[in-house]
């Protein structure tokens, strides 16, 4: 497949709007333009579909950002931490994209933003006690500072880019210390991740039980990990947002337990069950956040709607495959069976590994056409300039995580199939 070239959201997102305000909270989606489906029974005539691997023309638009008279204000973000020397010209990262991936190259990470963010990470592991010192090697490897900035390109301050990079951090802490490599175990996970998921979404209990609570949340790093996480995202974020999070979150976790349950039973899911699961353990409270990091708000009545929920999971699933794909080989190397989408499609479908690995590349094209097709449509029918914000900042994590596992070749490499 032809390399489909830059992302036109990459040219604008560095620019994109710095505020656009509360548009439409609470009055309804009449109010902010919205399109209610049973009004478009009689469709206006539709622009001819966009070839395979080139972006749908309204979601081209959309990534260029308002224009006209009086909008170029929208699209400066003002950077709140006065400016830093930068650092000497570093080389591109390393790293190759997967042949015949559909995806949008991106610039290379602000490296005063990747420098910053990574020496307050480390602070912050110190500080909640994250990891013992012979594991700090996997943790400078995992470049989450790196990550963080390719994905959120439009945060206007590096305290706001520290929302997710905590988040992340704490995010994988969990799944490796209650999950995976580092201790983790299908047995028992679900008690694990009911009392971590408490230090995201508090207990209120009585007063002779909460003493014992407060003090389990200091029990453990994911806990600890958790609980400061989600205690900096409040400082950040509207009671809408952050219960928005929490709820993905819960996603997140039932997500994790499906996959307990199967490895448990030693079961292999079939195609679907296994795209099912993935839905939920997925990348998907990571996005959903776009606004908070970008230091506004999109408002609870846009966020619910069906069709922005839609381009949220399709956002979430595809990168989530982008995940399967990368570390194929590092899942291969590990002791157990990991179950992955190309290990999947070669058990239940009967077919050798390198057939089955290219399908799965076809699934991720077909999920990321989907999710642009959507966010075009939604653009189209919900012209609200801060739905158009949120959907060029999803746009912007769905290319910055594939650049991040592109260019991490401390923890990934392409299997021999090309």
């Amino acid at each position: 497949m032809p390399d489909p070239g830059p992302s036109p959201l990459q040219s604008s997102l560095p620019a994109a709007a710095a505020a656009f305000g509360t548009y439409g909270h609470g009055r309804g989606i009449e109010a902010v333009g919205c399109v209610r489906p049973e009004q478009l029974a009689v469709p206006a005539p539709a622009e001819p579909p966009a070839p395979a691997g080139v972006p749908h023309p309204a979601l081209e638009r959309l990534l260029r950002g308002p224009s006209g008279l009086g909008t170029v204000g929208l699209h400066l973000v003002r950077h709140e931490e006065p400016p830093t020397a930068a650092p000497e010209r570093a080389e591109p990262a390393a790293g190759r994209p997967i042949p015949g991936l559909y995806h949008h190259p991106v610039p290379e990470p602000d490296p005063v933003r990747v420098e910053e963010v990574s020496r307050r990470i480390k602070e912050w592991a110190d500080e909640v006690d994250l990891y013992p010192p012979e594991w700090e090697d996997q943790f400078d490897g995992f470049s989450v500072g790196r990550y963080m900035v390719a994905c959120h390109p439009d945060a206007p301050s590096i305290d706001h880019l520290m929302l997710a990079t905590r988040l992340m951090v704490a995010e994988n802490v969990v799944d490796d210390c209650y999950c995976e490599d580092h201790g983790g175990s299908p047995v028992g996970l679900g008690g694990r991740l009911l009392l971590a998921h408490t230090a995201l979404d508090p207990l209120h209990t009585t007063t002779e039980y909460q003493p014992q609570w407060t003090e389990s949340l200091h029990s453990d790093a994911p806990r600890r990990a958790y609980r400061s996480a989600m205690e900096h995202l409040l400082q950040g974020a509207g009671p809408s947002q952050a219960d928005r999070f929490r709820h993905d979150m819960a996603r997140l976790h039932m997500g994790y337990l499906a996959e307990a349950a199967w490895a448990e039973t030693d079961y292999v899911p079939q195609v679907w069950e296994y795209l099912a699961m993935r839905q939920f353990n997925n990348f998907r409270p990571c996005p959903t956040i776009t606004d908070t990091v970008g230091g506004y708000e999109l408002p609870a009545d846009l966020h619910a709607q069906p069709a922005m929920q839609r381009v949220i999971a399709l956002a979430g699933n595809a990168t989530t495959i982008v995940n399967d794909l990368y570390s194929y080989t590092k899942e291969l190397a590990s002791p157990g069976r990991h179950l992955n989408l190309p290990v999947v499609i070669a058990e239940r479908e009967g077919v050798p590994v390198k057939e089955a690995y290219l399908k799965a590349v076809e699934v991720h094209n077909d999920l990321m056409h989907a999710f642009e097709a959507a966010s075009a449509d939604l653009a189209a029918t919900c012209p609200a300039p801060n739905v158009a914000r949120f959907l060029r900042g999803v746009a912007a994590w769905v290319d910055g995580n594939h650049y991040w596992h592109m260019t991490n070749t401390y923890r990934y490499s392409l299997p021999d199939f090309w």
